[in-house]
């Protein structure tokens, strides 16, 4: 017989997925399902949303989902009102949320589209620390994962809107690490997910065959088995499979 330790070996855990309508994020999601997670996935989008339980649900996981627009920063500290009502803690906070602006030189950025991503990417991930802290400190052992991008630390040419944003995230997260280590059992990571077959990829690469990259669902399953066999704080690690 197969112990569940081994096959659900994150069962009773509570994890919430941001950005899990689509791509790396409801592939996370739903290797966490897989996994015996309850999964709290989110989006702007319902229909999407609903796509990604209905097929955790059949695949015989469990999720919620919660429709919400990150950049609205009340949304956020009534989603962690919720999941506290709910389940009184959280064990895993995996932000995968993003939104890239278009590629330009840097004189010629948008600042809406600039502003946009700010928000998004970096405004929403300090929310979404502070509204979620104390309970990722309940859990018994707390973990956050965020997915960056290489341009963060690597500048491209016309990237540097984005760029600029996942430099300030991933500052965010170490500095957050670095904050709580001594005082919590909590755990912070960095995931550079590298080349991957997504809407935002093809967005920005058009002419790439997008059979030439590895699928989400790699991504998925690494970040999964990262929480499930842990890691040390401040942990940063780049996925390069291509298939």
């Amino acid at each position: 017989m197969t112990d569940t330790a081994d096959t659900q070996p994150l069962a009773g855990k509570v994890a919430l997925v941001t950005g899990s309508s689509r791509g790396i994020g409801a592939a996370v999601a739903a290797s966490l399902a897989r996994r015996g997670a309850h999964v709290v996935i989110t989006g702007r989008k319902v229909k999407d949303l609903e796509a990604v339980e209905e097929a955790i649900h059949q695949a015989g996981g469990s999720a919620t989902i919660a429709p919400m627009d990150l950049t609205e920063s009340e949304s956020i500290g009534r989603l962690a009102q919720a999941v506290a009502e709910r389940w009184e803690r959280l064990d895993m906070l995996v932000i995968c949320a993003a939104q890239l602006p278009t590629l330009t030189p840097v004189t010629q950025i948008d600042a809406k589209q600039f502003n946009q991503a700010l928000t998004l990417n970096v405004l929403a991930t300090q929310a979404l620390l502070a509204a979620f802290d104390p309970l990722l400190k309940r859990a018994d052992a707390g973990r956050i994962v965020g997915l960056t991008s290489s341009v963060g630390s690597e500048p491209r040419a016309f990237w540097g809107a984005y760029g600029a944003t996942k430099a300030a995230f991933d500052n965010l997260l170490e500095s957050h690490a670095s904050e709580i280590e001594r005082i919590s059992q909590m755990r912070v990571a960095i995931v550079d997910p590298g080349a991957t077959r997504t809407a935002m990829r093809a967005r920005a690469y058009p002419g790439e065959d997008p059979q030439s990259v590895k699928p989400a669902e790699t991504v998925g399953e690494r970040v999964a088995a990262l929480l499930v066999d842990g890691y040390a704080n401040r942990h940063r690690e780049r996925i390069d499979q291509r298939s």
